[in-house]
């Protein structure tokens, strides 16, 4: 199969001079802090508006709640799932055209919801949230991704290292969003949503006038048949079975934590604290932890390490639940659990976006990273019902927390072989 790049480089010998970590963001060119200032952004205006969504709908318009969780599936579904045609038009018209046009749809959704107060255009108007979403993310995370490896390939350092600042940023957006959120619904929610308009007309601009018109190294694909070689490549489709599985992993912040934290405190008002803490960790602890990851670790036993710490998360809580512990204590096995899932993120994900390019075909980097995030997410569709129903079983108190432990652990044994010595050889040969 014809790749973009060539596989991972073999890492540095450890008597060779490693690049300073603290200067790699003044050593990135342009383009690279281009993407991740608008990873930053993405997430200021996304998650200025939609942590309130539910709210608003039930209260303000008076939604029922089947109808509330309805808008919210299908603005998940419109993102997405519909990642994988955003990566496929990436690939064919280029990353500036794509990444304009889902910046000005974004503006239009969060205008149009501001202002929609029926059921059909509140429908509307998230359905265009997010297939703009499913636009403009394969379109800059991929070209993040392939820059990464650029950045390795002359010697900068491992692309782990610029993945990490991308997830940091990313992070970093989704702390600063709900606080401009909140603050701003004092106003009202429309005030909020056009809010979030705004950010993205700031991105619109940025890219209109900083992204190049073509970027050195990326060609356009117009065949067809990617998506049927892609479905043949066992290799991708392992590493997206795993990371799917460590997503529905992780989605148990948003299922099994809030039982628990109500289990042990009456009310779910820690969570906000819990959250916080995740955050944090990211914005603080992400490039530290993936230089080094990458100076001692390769894509699969970074993801596998991570792993490991999420199902280590799980295994917490479960030895803790025989105690029935309440109180602040009782948040403490909680606590515990955040921080390993939130360490385990930290290697699995920015590994992950950079194992992409060594499994993509030559011209086709945004189908495969909107594949990754269309089937992981249809795994994280079809095992959220499953996992839910496991903690009403009325099992032992340990037992649902196990069962969830053993999903990482799954995923461990899915992910794809490393390369081999051979192939190792054959690439630091080649001219």
């Amino acid at each position: 199969m014809t790749r973009i790049f060539p596989r991972a480089l073999p890492r540095r010998a450890a008597h060779a001079p490693q690049p300073r970590r603290e200067r790699t963001w003044r050593r990135l060119p342009p383009l690279l802090r281009l993407l991740i200032l608008t990873q930053l952004a993405f997430n200021v205006g996304f998650f200025a508006v939609l942590p309130f969504l539910a709210e608003h709908l039930g209260t303000a318009i008076g939604m029922a709640g089947w109808m509330v969780g309805l808008v919210l599936g299908l603005r998940t579904f419109s993102q997405q799932g519909l990642f994988v045609a955003g990566g496929w038009l990436v690939d064919r018209y280029g990353v500036r055209p794509v990444v304009l046009t889902g910046c000005g749809l974004r503006i239009a959704g969060f205008a149009w919801l501001g202002y929609a107060e029926a059921t059909g255009a509140v429908i509307g108007a998230v359905l265009l949230i997010g297939f703009a979403a499913a636009l403009f993310s394969p379109a800059v995370e991929s070209e993040a991704a392939r820059q990464a490896v650029v950045w390795e390939e002359e010697g900068h350092g491992p692309r782990t290292r610029v993945l990490a600042l991308f997830s940091a940023a990313g992070q970093a957006g989704a702390f600063v969003g709900p606080l401009l959120g909140g603050l701003l619904l004092v106003v009202d929610f429309r005030t909020a949503c056009l809010a979030g308009a705004g950010v993205f007309v700031l991105v619109l601009a940025g890219h209109a006038r900083l992204m190049p018109q073509h970027i050195p190294g990326r060609t356009r694909t117009h065949g067809r048949g990617g998506l049927r070689v892609l479905l043949r490549n066992r290799r991708f489709l392992a590493l997206c079975c795993a990371y799917g599985a460590y997503l529905l992993a992780y989605n148990q912040l948003y299922l099994a934590l809030p039982a628990e934290v109500e289990r042990v405190t009456g009310s779910q008002a820690s969570l906000s604290w819990l959250f916080a803490l995740s955050s944090l960790l990211v914005v603080g602890a992400q490039l530290p932890v993936t230089g080094w990851a990458g100076d001692r670790l390769g894509l699969r036993r970074s993801m596998a390490a991570g792993l490991l710490l999420v199902a280590s998360g799980f295994a917490v809580v479960a030895a803790a639940r025989p105690a029935e512990w309440t109180g602040p204590a009782g948040l403490l096995p909680a606590a515990g659990y955040v921080v390993l899932l939130t360490l385990g993120q930290m290697l699995v994900v920015p590994a992950a976006r950079a194992w992409v390019p060594d499994l993509a075909e030559d011209g086709r980097l945004g189908l495969y990273t909107g594949a990754l995030s269309s089937v992981s997410g249809l795994i994280v569709l079809a095992g959220s019902s499953a996992t839910g129903a496991l903690l009403d079983l009325g099992l032992p108190p340990a037992v649902p927390w196990l069962a969830l432990a053993a999903v990482p652990l799954l995923a461990v044994v899915l992910l794809p072989s490393a390369p081999g010595a051979a192939q190792t050889a054959a690439r630091q040969a080649a001219p």
